[in-house]
Parts: structure tokens; sequence; C-alpha cells
């Protein structure tokens, strides 16, 4: 059943994903080459539990960090290690919380040092991607507009889009109804209602969709070994639009013109002309 949430409950989830965007914003200033995904993972519940609040992930089904840190080719729900980061990785960090019995869930990948042009790439494709969904998110939308938005800015880039971990919903439940797949045809699953709230991230993959899990029993890594991409914010379905309850003040928010190649440019009045999907695990 999917759960609209009232003002007073959008406040309280605004201000869970707050404290998950301010944790994010140390946590991605202290990426360095040297620096362990263990150092981070300190940091972050140090921070979280100074706020009052409590790490979210931290023994979900048995999970035993407070962050997900997956490095180069593992997609998500990397486990924090005491292996040390080095110049050229990518790294995403996600993160949740539980702030007075309402969730917040964020995540974004980060370069260490000095990256390839193939993964600087994928980053900013793959965090496109996510404003690219982001502005399907209008009462009387489909959920699966956001997916066919994400699928369609990535493979115009020629990566690909992981099928096997999904989006959601969230509110006083880490994980709630709608999945949100990040592919699929628009126009499809429930309709977009006003106090909706959706963790909308895009996996992204330089090579093939595929992956498999390791045999930690967590973390899921590309099957070709290529790198991965994760960016995702918690937002709010609105009268007026999406409210991105997990923006950081750091972040730079994207010009959906400027992001899109010359040779896909029709992408944003093909989605926005359409009347307004396989269930995977969610992410």
């Amino acid at each position: 059943m999917i759960v609209c949430k009232s003002p007073d409950e959008i406040g309280r989830l605004r201000a869970a994903n707050q404290l998950v965007a301010e944790v994010l914003c140390k946590l991605q200033a202290m990426v360095a080459p040297g620096v362990t995904t263990h150092d981070l993972d300190g940091l972050a519940e140090a921070s979280i539990r100074e706020f009052g609040a409590v790490p979210a992930f931290k023994g979900y089904h048995g999970y035993p960090a407070t962050l997900c840190a997956s490095v180069n080719d593992a997609v998500v729900h990397g486990i924090p290690s005491d292996d040390a980061l080095k110049d050229g990785d990518i790294i995403s960090i996600d993160m949740g919380v539980v702030l007075d019995d309402y969730y917040g869930d964020s995540a974004l990948t980060v370069r260490v040092g000095k990256v390839s042009d193939q993964a600087a790439r994928l980053m900013a494709v793959t965090r496109d991607a996510l404003e690219h969904a982001i502005a399907q998110v209008q009462v009387g939308g489909w959920v699966s507009d956001l997916g066919h938005a994400i699928q369609r800015h990535v493979e115009a880039h020629g990566f690909s889009v992981v099928r096997e971990f999904v989006g959601h919903g969230i509110g006083t439940q880490l994980h709630e109804e709608p999945q949100i797949p990040n592919y699929g045809e628009p126009g499809r699953g429930a309709r977009l209602r006003e106090g909706m709230v959706l963790a909308i991230e895009p996996m992204v993959n330089a090579g093939r969709p595929g992956v498999r899990v390791l045999d930690d029993g967590w973390t899921a890594v590309t099957l070709d070994g290529g790198l991965s991409a994760h960016f995702e914010h918690s937002v709010a379905v609105t009268a007026s639009g999406p409210e991105v309850l997990s923006r950081r003040q750091d972040e730079m928010v994207v010009d959906l013109d400027d992001c899109v190649p010359p040779a896909t440019a029709q992408l944003r009045e093909d989605l926005d002309g359409r009347s307004r999907q396989g269930r995977g695990v969610r992410a």
C-alpha cells in the first residue's frame, strides 16, 4: 500500500533527509587517497548520533555498518573495510538515518583524486539521470515515468541501467511502496499523488547491466568488472512539483537542457508530450 504523507510528516522527512545531506557533505570532503571506507563509516555514525538520530542501515536485516560504501565495480551495498581508497577510484556513499521515527536516505558517487574520463562521464550521466527522473515527479504522472527518463538518458550516453535493484517509497519505514525501477515504458504503475515520498536512485554501469552478489551476502558488483555509479535523492510529490528533501547545500542543480547531448535533445520534449516493469530488490 502506498502511504501519502501529511505536511507535518513531510516536514519530519525533510529534517531526516537534511541530516543525511549534511553528513554526506562531510563524508564527501573526507574522501581522499589513503582514507578507508571504515574511516568514512566511523565519521558517519558519530555524526548521526551527535544529532540524536540513529543509523538506518546498521542492523537492517543484519547489515553490519552505517554506510554502504561501494568502490569502482561495486554497484551497491558495499560493506566498509580497512582497504584504503586509491587515486582514480570512485566510491558510492549511500546513507540513511532515523530521526524522530522518520527515515532519510540519499547517496552520491565521489571521485578519489584524479579519475579517468570514463569514470567522470559515468558519474555525470548518472547524476543527470537522477535529475531527469526528479523532473518527472508531478501530481498525475506515473511511477514508470521516472525509470523511463533514467533509462533514456543513460542509454543515450552508451551506459546501462542495473535491473536487479530499484528505488522505493520512504517514510516511517526505510523501504515502502512503490518500487521504482530505473527502466521501462512511461505511463505505467501507480499514479503519482500529492504526499508521496520517493527515494529515486539510478544505478548505472559503464559496461553491461548484469550484477552479482559477493559471498558476504551484501556487496553487488558488475558482472563484467566495469565501473558503476549511484546517486539517490528522497523526493516529495507536491502540488507545485518535486521537492528534493535530501538536496545538499553544496550541490549544483543541473540544467536538463545543458546535460543532454544534441543527439538526444528531443528527450525532454518526448517525455513531456506523453500522456502521463519488473520488480527488483529495493536498494
